[in-house]
């Protein structure tokens, strides 16, 4: 396993229609690092958001989609991703406030 610091962890949030309803319920979507794991995960974001207590983190791997172009065929890369629930008494994450 690769030595991954907390700031390489979490990649970019996540923005959908089912992400923000959901962050009604203190959960927050990220697009994370494919070799992280939960662990390394919650400490990511209690560390990079102040005031952040994370409850639990529910992670998913996501294959590549198939691309054609022309006769070609192709794949994107896989991705990871991780829905972080926070605790009642945490402060909410402030990246997503301007959105």
């Amino acid at each position: 396993m690769a030595d991954i610091k907390y700031y390489d962890v979490i990649l970019k949030p996540v923005i959908t229609e089912k992400s923000m309803n959901a962050m009604g319920e203190k959960k927050y979507t990220f697009l994370v690092h494919p070799e992280a794991n939960k662990s390394q995960i919650k400490e990511a974001v209690e560390k990079m958001f102040e005031g952040t207590e994370v409850k639990s983190v529910n992670t998913m791997n996501m294959d590549g989609k198939k691309k054609r172009r022309g006769v070609t065929v192709g794949k994107t890369a896989k991705t990871k991703k991780a829905i972080v629930a926070l605790t009642e008494e945490s402060k909410d994450i402030e990246i997503f406030e301007g959105l």
